[in-house]
């Protein structure tokens, strides 16, 4: 849901109207309490200050398929020990990319969330 569409339905609820039917709530309905309504309105004022965090430009090769010749550069830097953000840099890719495949290739263990298995290194 876009921050635009939640607040309209904020904005609508604050006026004591249901957002999908359009009916306005009962008296007894606890979208007309006070405390609430200004809690609905405080709401909708911090999404009006929200700025949109700028996106990240994504690494040339992200997404692309891994060839034979970066899958030997990421060994030999992973085996001596070396910096992996140099390497991410040099290959167009993120580091959590380079520790990806790595993970993929049996050569690191998954990590708690990763949505990755080690089998398959295609």
């Amino acid at each position: 849901m876009e921050l635009q569409e939640a607040r309209a339905i904020v904005n609508t609820l604050a006026q004591g109207v249901h957002p999908v039917t359009g009916e306005v709530m009962p008296e007894d309905s606890p979208y007309n309490a006070p405390p609430v309504i200004r809690a609905l309105i405080a709401v909708s004022q911090a999404l009006d200050n929200l700025q949109p965090r700028p996106r990240r430009e994504s690494p040339p090769n992200a997404g692309k398929p891994w060839t034979a010749d970066e899958d030997a550069m990421l060994d030999a830097v992973f085996a001596a020990g070396g910096d992996l953000k140099p390497l991410a840099q040099a290959l167009g890719r993120t580091v959590f990319a380079l520790e990806s495949r790595l993970v993929k290739l049996g050569k690191l263990p998954p990590r708690s969330g990763m949505r990755i298995s080690a089998a398959n290194p295609a």
